[in-house]
């Protein structure tokens, strides 16, 4: 099907914002028309109101005019996609312009006024983001793929690769992706296991969507669901008991930790799992109300030997 003049004209302002300077006769041949044609798209643009702007003579050629009024930015789907995971997780590749958020934000900064331009350019050349060392980005393609998944309801099927290097694959109903301290996961049901599942997107190494539809549960937290589903079936068994209320202890600590349920108005307990019985212990030091470990000798150790340590600090 033979592209309609609009759809070329937005294709020539892309590659006008892309490389601005470019003659007609070159983006005739990158769009594969003739020259005319080419000039007759430019005028499609300029009649839409986009400050296309042509210097004559041996270095000139076409660029959009900087303006209040911006041009349309025209997208990848990894660009729009990277440039949603930047903001949710704080993307560092950005000064790279070979990457999807880079090529995406280059784009934005070509269509803002100058003073606005040379700025936001400063900026991301000069300035140095620590690097979160807990994130894992996943490909935006993959993850690209599972929203859609998500969002029609089909099965897929996946390569899955765990942190002790197995690969196995399985078919999932996708129910949702979720970020959690910069990592994102698929919160989905695994027809090979038969259970509820959250698997890290950057460990699948492959997905292929099915025909297949699913019914997703009804009113679906996905967040909550994550939560839970994280801090069980782990080595280490935790039960505490708290001197505090409910939602006063829930305000404290990390969903992660485990399931919180009321004793009286006063008190509640906390049951979970984990792998590191030293890292529960500092989660729970972080918390303002006295408790008692009921349940876990790994973890009541633990708690004593932190507990130690920080009198050692004090003196």
């Amino acid at each position: 099907m033979e592209p309609s003049p609009t759809a070329r004209a937005l294709l020539a302002l892309e590659l006008i914002q892309a490389t601005p300077g470019i003659t007609a006769d070159r983006l005739a041949a990158r769009l594969g028309v003739s020259e005319r044609a080419a000039r007759r798209y430019v005028g499609i643009l300029r009649e839409a109101g986009i400050p296309v702007e042509s210097v004559r003579g041996p270095y000139g050629g076409y660029r959009v005019g900087r303006g209040l009024r911006l041009p349309p930015l025209l997208f990848t789907a990894a660009e729009a996609l990277g440039l949603v995971m930047a903001v949710l997780d704080g993307h560092h590749d950005a000064a790279d312009p070979a990457g999807p958020v880079g090529s995406a934000l280059g784009k934005l900064v070509r269509a803002l006024p100058e003073p606005v331009a040379a700025q936001a350019e400063a900026v991301r050349r000069t300035a140095a983001p620590a690097p979160d060392r807990g994130a894992a980005r996943p490909d935006p393609s993959t993850t690209a793929t599972l929203v859609q998944a998500c969002s029609t309801a089909h099965r897929v099927h996946l390569t899955y690769r765990s942190e002790a290097g197995t690969e196995w694959s399985t078919d999932a109903d996708p129910w949702a992706v979720v970020v959690r301290h910069g990592r994102w996961y698929l919160l989905c049901w695994s027809h090979s296991s038969s259970a509820r599942r959250a698997y890290r997107i950057d460990r699948i190494r492959a997905v292929e969507p099915l025909p297949e539809l699913f019914e997703p549960p009804a009113d679906l937290d996905a967040v909550s669901v994550l939560e839970e589903h994280l801090a069980v079936g782990w080595e280490y068994a935790a039960e505490v008991v708290i001197d505090a209320p409910l939602e006063k202890a829930a305000a404290c600590l990390r969903r992660g930790l485990g399931r919180l349920e009321p004793i009286d108005d006063n008190r509640c307990r906390l049951v979970g799992t984990t792998s590191n019985p030293w890292w529960y212990a500092e989660q729970l030091a972080a918390l303002p109300s006295p408790f008692h470990i009921v349940g876990g000798p790994q973890l009541r150790h633990c708690t004593h030997a932190l507990g130690e340590r920080l009198l050692s600090a004090a003196g």
